[in-house]
């Protein structure tokens, strides 16, 4: 299994651990990985629409990030905008996403979300993304009853 990992590096300790979390689930799962990083989460829909767009032929998608609600509304914007683009892209192009960008109050939160040995949301993130190609192929192949 092909499989692109996208990392919103904003908080940087946090996406360390989710990307921790992350590699080791597809390395466990033999998955052949790639990785690029964005600056921050609105990027990882484009990233996604990039690698559709230039046929690269990835099979699966892992979404990581974090967002930490501040002072303004701008958190509000930042998870509902970036879980929207990556449902859309999801339904629309049939992809199998694994969508791991953490939205949180505080960074007490975002820790314990992101440690593996804790909640483990890259590894879930990572997981769940396998899952749904192993679904898709077997609709495909007529295999789920």
């Amino acid at each position: 299994m092909k499989v692109l990992v996208i990392e919103a590096r904003f908080y940087e300790p946090i996406s360390d651990m989710l990307l921790d979390g992350a590699l080791d689930a597809l390395a466990t799962a033999g998955a052949e990985i790639f990785q690029v990083t964005v600056p921050g989460a609105l990027e990882i829909p484009h990233v996604i629409s990039f690698a559709e767009e230039a046929q690269a032929g990835y099979d699966a998608y892992v979404a990581l990030g974090c967002v930490i609600r501040g002072e303004t509304t701008h958190y509000d914007y930042v998870c509902q905008e970036s879980a929207r683009a990556i449902m859309d892209l999801a339904v629309d192009g049939q992809l199998a996403i694994g969508n791991g960008i953490i939205t949180v109050e505080n960074e007490e939160q975002a820790l314990a979300r992101a440690d593996k040995t804790r909640k483990d949301k890259g590894g879930f993130a990572a997981r769940a993304a396998m899952t749904m190609v192993e679904i898709r192929n077997e609709l495909h192949e007529g295999q789920v009853s």
